[in-house]
């Protein structure tokens, strides 16, 4: 059974439909022929994400998103910090919407759980397709 959380630390909580993008998640999840665990989201602002990520990954540098993976093979399983000063900063960078820039975020962890990689050469390319398709998913998607 998926158990998928969402909180906010020192932020207010992004105004997001939580039901609409937990199904997206878990048909994002099934579509790479995995299951959801148990997944938490932990929204937060730049201080707090640069503090995780010299903490555990020993990198001094502000990001949108961290992902620690605890997956199995077939079931996908994590916890995400987003720091919602990037994803605003990277909207207005790139000339995007807020909130859907936050979905890209919000579903590029999820990716990354799947299996999906951004490092490598190429990489970055195929992320950004699977993020367009997954977003498409989620405006086409009907909860009813």
């Amino acid at each position: 059974m998926a158990h998928i959380n969402f909180n906010a630390v020192g932020v207010k909580m992004p105004d997001f439909d939580a039901a609409k993008v937990s199904a997206w998640i878990e048909s994002v999840a099934r579509s790479f022929g995995k299951s959801v665990g148990d997944i938490s989201y932990i929204f937060c602002d730049d201080n707090k994400i640069l503090e995780v990520n010299r903490t555990y990954l020993k990198h001094d540098y502000f990001t949108d998103i961290i992902t620690f993976d605890y997956s199995r093979p077939l079931r996908i399983s994590g916890d995400m910090f987003i720091s919602l000063d990037t994803v605003r900063s990277n909207a207005a960078l790139f000339n995007k919407d807020y909130n859907e820039e936050l979905l890209r975020v919000v579903i590029h962890g999820v990716l990354h759980l799947c299996g999906v990689n951004d490092k490598g050469p190429g990489e970055r390319e195929i992320m950004e397709r699977h993020e367009n398709v997954a977003l498409s998913m989620f405006f086409n998607l009907n909860l009813e």
